[in-house]
């Protein structure tokens, strides 16, 4: 017997599941597809902005205070005697970012799927339900998305990234720390007690050699790649890694299904906006969706004018993002001629001058 909904969304991930509870709470019926989850550690942090939680919230699936650190104030050294810091007081907020703590984020949204009578829960191997629209939101290597001819084209940074947690034997004051050189990009986000999540962008070769040091000597690594700033740090989860690319498929909509999240985009990682970008998706696709009661009530869920409106909105911010990180990426892997001295000059530049400064941080924030 043939399933019948109104939005099938393939991909348990947290857009994916935060999409089928944005969707059911406008009384839709949502079917979600996906594989179950591994029993593997993850060690991931985001860094969620205001936008990013103010929806969360909503959902009522934002992490406790023990898995969501607010960020306090955030330091960034270039290579070159560049500095440029972002404080919560001279901006006003109740902090720059929060860094939340994957698996527990993960964790309220399957437990509040769970009270949602709207969504209904599907593998990949049950029978195909019919829906007025599909979200395809399985991350970069989806075939559903490739199936419909909307590819994503890829570009590597030849870099990866390093995840683990660790402690750190001072308090780190919610400061979360960001340093750039050789075109590597390390950063150390506080999280609960004096526990630090890292995030360390760095070349092919150089990632396979840290990943297969012991763990006190990764631990000299980073208090020499951290200037012996962020004091003592001791390892305490294992490592994970993955390959860094820029992406953005080729169409993220058409008749009857739309792309969101990772399936549609995917950036560098030095400004940490790849989920709040995912969860911007979320937004604008339930905005024009929830926009049918009024002039557009007759259209489908599906229809193609009313998706382009989605497509329209999220490639434009996207593509701001996207760019914005791959230019800086690209300007700190110079090492040549007069690129140190401009690219640390502009961020001195930065830090002198108030209104460009505070729009770069309200552009972080979600709140441009």
């Amino acid at each position: 017997m043939t399933l019948h909904l109104d939005v099938c969304i393939r991909g348990g991930g947290i857009v994916g599941m935060g999409l089928a509870l944005q969707l059911a709470s406008q009384r839709l019926r949502v079917g979600l597809v996906a594989h179950a989850a591994p029993a593997v550690q993850d060690v991931r942090a985001y860094a969620l902005n205001a936008a990013s939680r103010a929806l969360l919230t909503t959902l009522r699936v934002w992490p406790d205070a023990h898995h969501a650190t607010p960020v306090r104030r955030m330091d960034i050294w270039g290579d070159n005697g560049g500095h440029l810091a972002f404080d919560q007081a001279d901006l006003g907020c109740d902090a720059l970012a929060w860094i939340v703590d994957v698996p527990a984020l993960e964790q309220q949204l399957h437990q509040a799927i769970g009270y949602q009578p709207l969504i209904e829960r599907l593998s990949p191997e049950s029978p195909a339900p019919t829906a007025a629209l599909e979200v395809i939101c399985e991350g970069r290597h989806s075939r559903q998305r490739d199936a419909r001819g909307a590819s994503l084209a890829l570009h590597p940074y030849g870099q990866r990234a390093i995840a683990a947690r660790l402690q750190c034997e001072q308090p780190h004051g919610g400061v979360a720390r960001q340093w750039f050189a050789n075109g590597e990009v390390l950063a150390l986000l506080p999280m609960a007690g004096n526990s630090l999540a890292l995030v360390w962008s760095v070349s092919h070769a150089h990632a396979d050699e840290l990943l297969q040091l012991p763990a006190p000597a990764f631990e000299e690594r980073l208090m020499s790649a951290s200037l012996g700033t962020s004091h003592r740090l001791t390892l305490t989860s294992e490592r994970a890694s993955w390959p860094l690319m820029l992406g953005r498929a080729s169409r993220w909509v058409g008749p009857g299904w739309a792309l969101a999240g990772d399936a549609a985009h995917c950036i560098h990682p030095l400004a940490g906006q790849g989920l709040n970008l995912g969860l911007a998706d979320v937004a604008e696709l339930a905005k024009v969706l929830a926009a049918r009661s009024g002039s557009d009530y007759w259209r489908s869920l599906g229809d193609l004018r009313l998706l382009r409106r989605y497509e329209r909105a999220r490639q434009a911010d996207v593509a701001a993002m996207a760019g914005f990180t791959d230019h800086l990426q690209r300007l700190f892997a110079q090492n040549d001629g007069p690129w140190p001295a401009l690219r640390n000059g502009a961020m001195r530049a930065v830090e002198r001058s108030g209104p460009v400064k505070h729009w770069l941080a309200r552009q972080a924030m979600g709140l441009a």
